[in-house]
């Protein structure tokens, strides 16, 4: 029994251990972040010590199993051979430096921490190892095979007990019930987080104000189970319950409503093509015009004097497929998850190319690469495009990167492609060379300016040589004069400014609406009211003369009588923006920012972005 007390405190050791070991490999791999954020170390310093509850508890999951079994063969035999739990500690310490790994993986991209939204793309490995460069998927699997072997042979070599390793001693029988209860109450005690009413959660980790901070202190294994129990059960209740369903549905109605539907014409033409260029990832910063530096995409800044520049612009989500649901359905973000992944849902949500296919546009949606991609092939079948374009289906001889057909290629051959589509045309091209791993052509001057997301600022500034060799190609085809071009993003990315996840400055994208049918008087001009990319579907049949009642949370930013918004989703906090101001929350109810404090309609304003948010989940679990 003495050999077994032992084990099982080396054993708690040896897995807090590890567990700091990987939270160093963490913030040595995003040390920059560290240093742009001017982190204190002693910061760093206190999230190992705030870190100690989650890890217990973490370590109290992974050890009642083995120390069961071996609690009651040691009861039966004080010489019992432990070698056997070795296998046991190999897959958890496979498994926990993989998860620690993913995190390391995605949180650059993502900003978060790995969660099952994460998870759900595994259902696609070729996606994850397309997105990710050739030389940060050697460098991780390098690391978890490193770490893993040291972590099993530290075990084997440390903490597995020998038979000889102490003398084997018979103890009385009535000593076994009061060690089971010791040994075992103890651990149940570590899983709750001590003794207090309430259990520990993920939230205990989150103490500082950097962001980057409360990432490394969330044990990842222990935040990975919570999230996937808490995801796996859809339930609004689960997670937002700020109101009664009843009023929270209440109050989201009457923040769509509108006192007139009145809508100011920008369009010179009553059915024009409309083609819409989506840029991979393109956050603000990356446009001069929205504060961006001038030297990244001064092609877009030319557009932008013969086009209407949306100053107040903001995705509603960080996924491709969310903001595809937004530009086609008009679905804002949705946290926990995505329409894409619940093809039983497609029916409930309105498609944009129903009321366009029935005055007579033709449809089509081209992109470089593979459009398994967050499930958003399935999506855009369901809704019934006339034609879906892929990079496989481009028989010219174009070098492909990692993820399909770089855009200073694919955009032209597109352009050109269009003239086989009958008139009138809602098209959609899709751009991909902003997205990592940027393996695009190295066909210019790098900027070696930012600190920051270098490979991000060079992947945009390579993309907006792309759109000029499009839009030159444009305007020498026959449809060019009857169209209406929307260049936009599909959500924000990390820039060079470090921008918060937990920030409208994150979620702010570039809209730029160019062309020939547009109204002479706004080219060159701004259109500064806030609005998102789920106004896409409204705005548009609005401008076509088409009714658009069945897009609910769409809205028609050229009506006179708009009431402005923007909202994004952080899976399990909100950020609701007013033209009275701002309020963020993140999924541990830790307000973030919140200007509508000193105003004097303040709670009702923090009520409609409650409210958004849930009657938005709750009415996604009806469909």
């Amino acid at each position: 029994m003495k050999r077994y007390l032992i084990y099982i405190v080396k054993l708690l050791a040896f897995l807090l251990v590890m567990f700091a070991v990987m939270r160093i490999v963490f913030v040595a791999n995003y040390y920059h972040l560290v240093k742009a954020d001017m982190v204190p170390f002693t910061e760093i310093l206190r999230s190992f010590y705030k870190a100690l509850r989650l890890d217990i508890a973490s370590a109290c999951y992974i050890m009642p199993l083995p120390a069961l079994v071996m609690f009651i063969l040691t009861c039966f035999n004080p010489d019992a051979n432990y070698r056997w739990v070795r296998w046991y500690f190999y897959v958890v310490i496979a498994i926990y430096v993989l998860i620690v790994m993913g995190e390391i993986g995605i949180y650059g991209e993502w900003g978060t921490k790995l969660n099952y939204k994460a998870l759900v793309y595994l259902q696609n490995p070729s996606e994850v190892v397309n997105t990710a460069s050739t030389q940060q998927t050697t460098l991780l699997v390098s690391l978890w095979a490193c770490f893993t072997l040291l972590f099993c042979w530290w075990y084997v070599r440390w903490i597995e007990p020998y038979n000889d390793e102490y003398e084997a001693r018979r103890v009385p029988w009535g000593f076994f019930p009061a060690a089971f209860v010791l040994i075992f109450g103890l651990m149940f005690i570590g899983m709750r987080g001590g003794v207090g009413e309430i259990p520990i959660s993920t939230s205990s980790g989150y103490f500082s104000n950097y962001k980057i901070v409360n990432i490394m202190t969330v044990n990842p294994g222990y935040n990975i189970m919570e999230n996937i129990s808490n995801s796996r059960n859809i339930d609004p209740k689960a997670h937002f319950n700020f109101m009664d369903d009843a009023l929270a549905e209440a109050i989201t109605k009457e923040t769509h409503q509108v006192d007139c539907d009145s809508t100011v014409r920008i369009l010179k033409t009553e059915r024009p093509n409309v083609l819409i260029v989506l840029l991979e990832s393109w956050s603000a910063d990356l446009i001069e015009s929205l504060g961006g530096d001038p030297s990244i995409t001064p092609n877009f800044h030319e557009l932008e004097k013969e086009g209407l520049l949306f100053t107040n612009y903001y995705a509603s989500a960080n996924r491709s497929q969310q903001a595809i649901a937004s530009i086609y359905g008009g679905l804002p973000g949705l946290p926990v998850t995505t329409i894409t992944n619940h093809p039983e849902k497609y029916y409930a949500v309105p498609s944009i190319v129903k009321p366009l296919d029935s005055v007579g546009y033709y449809t089509s949606f081209y992109f470089g690469g593979e459009l398994n991609y967050g499930n958003i092939l399935s999506y855009l079948r369901y809704n019934e495009l006339d034609r879906v374009v892929e990079g496989r289906d481009v028989h010219a001889h174009f070098h492909k990167g990692k993820l399909g057909i770089q855009d200073a290629d694919m955009l032209p051959w597109a352009a050109k492609d269009i003239n086989s589509q009958p008139e009138p045309f809602f098209t959609t091209i899709f751009t991909l060379s902003t997205h990592s791993p940027y393996d695009f052509p190295k066909i210019f001057d790098q900027l070696e300016w930012p600190e920051l997301e270098k490979q991000f600022v060079n992947s945009g500034k390579y993309t907006d040589i792309a759109l000029k060799l499009f839009i030159d190609r444009a305007k020498q085809q026959p449809w060019y004069e009857n169209t209406i071009f929307l260049f936009m993003a599909d959500h924000s990315h990390p820039s060079y400014k470090n921008h918060r996840l937990e920030s409208f400055a994150y979620h702010k994208i570039p809209l730029l609406i160019y062309g020939e049918p547009l109204a002479d008087s706004l080219r060159g001009k701004t259109f500064d009211k806030i609005c998102g990319n789920t106004d896409v579907p409204a705005t548009i049949l609005a401008q076509l003369g088409l009714k658009h009642d069945e897009f609910f949370w769409s809205k028609d930013v050229f009506n006179t009588c708009y009431r402005p918004f923007a909202f994004f989703e952080l899976n399990e906090g909100l950020g609701w923006k007013t033209e009275e101001g701002e309020y963020v929350r993140t999924g541990n109810n830790k307000v973030v920012k919140n200007t509508f404090a000193d105003h004097e309609k303040a709670d009702s304003l923090e009520q409609q972005g409650k409210a958004y948010m849930q009657y938005h989940f709750e009415l996604f679990n009806r469909y």
